[in-house]
């Protein structure tokens, strides 16, 4: 316990220098901005979108190494907490809540290190200026929402901050995906600002406990040599936090007037900077509120995002799937999830290969879709699902990619090239089996039908294997295309 509290002591001494520049102390808070409404809040996203500037050079990932930090911290506070509950002594409502719920905040870091694969933020749109600069514009949003929601979140406010974002810039698909990770970050960066409070005001209360209970002692045994334990506290120049404070005055406090001296010495510190001992209990009460109403929040919007269903709200926000509404055929919205979703890659794709955004791509799809009504509304060609996976996709490629070879060239000969490497795979294998025993049995002399008898069974044979091993290759190596299917969950529709 002693190396922790020294390692923490050293840490809050150099506080300024562990974090220089950039990282300001008030930087390093628990992530607490003025609270808003929701009608604030809708305001607010379009002013943070009107203020958001992206950047088009390249930015290292710091993502993940955060989180590894911020897993070391919370492990730390937790430690510590635990250390001060087998002694018996008194923590914050705050610090329960931590301790309560650890095994909660573990598994959402767990999660989102599984869900944050490396290098994923690299495909978001990252920020060029502000505190955030170079993040993805996704997690200053997530970062923002829960600062001025004190921790919490919920879907109306989620969604409200979102839609009222994209009415003056639009979100990408891989941008509304990665809402819950960010969401999730964001929250354990607050818990571990919150954890750090908590484990810096630990320490001072344990510094302030030892001084107490020093001073007791010696006023019960030796009354005159009291005047020397607070000469030694002086000298040793204890900071005088508030939870230092707070704990040494609640420590003394009614054990008679030989220990109202070191709290006369305290209110004399104090009186330099314009406060009182009171004041400083009174700040210590309230932060503690605080602090517990923060990391209350926090863990409560920890458990809402496992709670809420992310397909549905990604497509509630997305400007791609309202268009794909408008299909030609009006099929779209009776597929199910998974073919939408496979649309929507499409779309994905096309646009980091394009001068066009998402939601335009998928207007030009519904464009072709509608013009294909003109031969007939069952054909093919008035559904976009046609332009997206099926024929009509060299049409799309090239209305939106102005480079076409590249797209348009592999769509149009992978059918070939596949045919080509499948048949060619079990050719080269087939002969690469067969011709040492076949050139042995040649070599052997025998007579010519009996050559072409054995190499006719022979490669018959091991063509057979040849075929298994390719088989069994390709469910390897190949990824599996689902069939688009229709969403009948509630029943066939009448017209069926």
């Amino acid at each position: 316990m002693k190396s922790w509290i020294n390692r923490l002591s050293r840490y809050l001494t150099d506080w300024h220098k562990l974090f220089p520049g950039h990282q300001k102390l008030e930087e390093l808070s628990p992530l607490r901005a003025e609270l808003l409404s929701v009608d604030q809040l809708v305001a607010y996203g379009k002013t943070l979108a009107a203020k958001h500037t992206l950047s088009h050079t390249l930015h290292l990932d710091h993502l993940l190494k955060r989180l590894a930090e911020n897993e070391q911290a919370l492990d730390g506070a937790c430690e510590l907490l635990t250390i001060a509950v087998k002694a018996k002594r008194r923590i914050a409502p705050a610090g329960e809540w931590l301790l309560d719920n650890f095994y909660l905040i573990e598994e959402q870091i767990s999660t989102a290190r599984r869900h944050l694969s490396k290098g994923y933020s690299r495909e978001l749109p990252r920020l060029a200026n502000g505190h955030s600069a170079g993040q993805p514009r996704v997690y200053d949003m997530a970062l923002e929402i829960i600062s001025h929601g004190d921790g919490r979140v919920d879907e109306e406010s989620l969604c409200m901050f979102v839609q009222a974002y994209q009415t003056v810039t639009s979100l990408t698909l891989g941008e509304l995906w990665a809402i819950p990770i960010m969401l999730r970050l964001a929250l354990i960066e607050n818990l571990r600002r919150v954890g750090v409070s908590i484990s810096t005001a630990r320490y001072c209360r344990n510094d302030a406990q030892e001084w107490a209970s020093k001073m007791i002692a010696t006023a019960e045994t030796d009354a005159k040599s009291l005047i020397l334990v607070i000469a030694d506290m002086a000298r040793s120049n204890p900071p005088l936090t508030t939870p230092f404070v707070a704990e040494l005055a609640r420590r003394l406090q009614g054990h008679g007037p030989a220990l109202a001296m070191p709290l006369t010495w305290i209110e004399q510190r104090l009186s330099e900077t314009s406060q009182t001992i009171e004041q400083m209990v009174r700040t210590e009460n309230q932060q503690q509120a605080a602090e517990q109403v923060s990391i209350s929040n926090t863990i409560g919007s920890l458990r809402f995002l496992g709670a809420l269903d992310w397909r549905e709200f990604v497509e509630s926000m997305s400007d791609v799937e309202f268009v794909l509404q408008k299909d030609g055929a009006g099929v779209y919205p009776l597929m199910n999830f998974a073919t939408r979703d496979r649309y929507r890659h499409v779309i994905e794709k096309l646009a980091k290969k394009s001068s066009l955004s998402e939601a335009e791509i998928a207007r030009e799809a519904v464009r072709l879709s509608v013009g294909g009504m003109a031969i007939g509304d069952a054909e093919p060609t008035a559904h976009v699902g046609y332009y997206l996976i099926g024929d009509g996709f060299m049409q799309l490629s090239k209305a939106v990619i102005k480079r076409k070879f590249s797209v348009v060239w592999t769509r149009k000969n992978t059918q070939r090239l596949c045919w080509v490497s499948y048949l060619g795979s079990i050719l080269l294998l087939t002969l690469l089996f067969s011709l040492f025993p076949i050139g042995n049995f040649l070599v052997a002399g025998t007579v010519l039908w009996q050559q072409l008898l054995f190499s006719v069974v022979l490669l018959v044979g091991v063509g057979q294997f040849a075929v298994a091993l390719v088989n069994w290759l390709t469910t390897l190596l190949v990824a599996p295309k689902h069939l688009p299917r229709m969403d009948f969950d509630k029943g066939l529709p009448a017209a069926v």
